[in-house]
């Protein structure tokens, strides 16, 4: 079988498995609720960010003609670290829709995958967005410790003005949902740590391919996107999906770009360019993972359900 074969093999695979299974919760689980809600809540609500980002580290060109960014996705990462080892869940967001058209720009099986990320982000949206109605949402006195100012070091990112927002952290929507005894760690729910985690594990995903990917061999020839995409998948994602997802997952990396296409997606002209902007953004995405990672573990939701 050809690659144009494998390809709509791929296509099809992806249609029946990956479009229910994909980030281990299913894209129909509650889809209809999160699609109907995404565009208004993308007009009507963003979440509060006080952070200042690195102004000198998110110096890169725009790209002219390309719907994906790579400068915006380094400056909207740069801003998520804030104090207390947290992350703030607008910028952390941001970086999620510019990853989304990184994905989609891979081609339309890829663009599948996107479009579960799009549902996770709008879920948690719409939970910030129910609880600016909600009083008993908000962060109360025994939470107040997240926005104390960190005594080590003086930069405007370790010093916290008071936010009430349940969902203007990690931290935060961590520690008023299990407050509220909105997360379960038996079943399936929509609250926003299960949607964070599996958000958290396609990051790790992505921040290994675009590793991959930055890699310049000192001898050999450059391995392909395709192979380094499918092996950053199964160190990662797959270990939670089911056979028949990891099978389709495999199939539809058939059908990546050469890497002259990612030259062009970041407006670079050869593999040492390229290894540099992109060193610069999984670093930038590991800080943001290794936060977030960290403050699943303490309250033991690396496995919820």
């Amino acid at each position: 079988m050809g690659v144009k074969g494998k390809a709509a093999a791929a296509i099809l695979i992806l249609l029946l498995f990956l479009g229910s299974l994909w980030l281990q919760g299913g894209l129909d689980y509650h889809w209809d609720s999160c699609v109907k809600g995404y565009n208004q809540l993308n007009k009507l609500h963003q979440l509060s960010n006080s952070s200042v980002g690195n102004g000198a580290e998110s110096q890169l060109e725009l790209c002219p003609g390309q719907t994906f960014q790579v400068s915006l996705l380094l400056s909207h990462l740069l801003d998520a670290p804030t104090y207390n080892s947290d992350v703030l869940l607008q910028p952390y967001l941001s970086s999620w829709d510019e990853l989304v058209k990184f994905m989609d720009s891979l081609g339309p099986m890829v663009g599948l995958i996107s479009k579960e990320i799009e549902s996770k982000t709008s879920i948690i949206r719409q939970l910030a967005l129910t609880a600016e109605g909600n009083p008993e949402a908000e962060v109360g006195p025994d939470l107040h410790s997240i926005n104390s100012v960190n005594s080590q070091g003086g930069g405007t990112k370790n010093k916290a003005s008071v936010h009430t927002s349940a969902y203007h952290s990690v931290r935060s929507m961590i520690l008023m949902e299990l407050n509220q005894g909105l997360v379960s760690f038996h079943h399936q729910t929509d609250s926003g740590c299960r949607t964070l985690l599996r958000l958290h594990r396609a990051l790790l995903w992505l921040k290994l391919f675009l590793e991959k990917l930055a890699e310049t061999p000192v001898e050999g020839r450059l391995r392909s996107p395709s192979d380094l995409c499918r092996e950053a998948y199964k160190s990662t994602l797959a270990q939670h999906h089911t056979w028949y997802v990891r099978k389709a997952a495999e199939l539809a990396f058939i059908a990546l770009p050469e890497r002259g296409f990612f030259f062009r997606l970041v407006c670079v002209q050869n593999q040492e360019e390229l290894s540099k902007v992109l060193h610069r953004v999984s670093r930038a995405i590991g800080e943001v993972y290794d936060r977030t990672q960290k403050a699943l573990e303490e309250h033991g939701m690396l496995d919820l359900p």
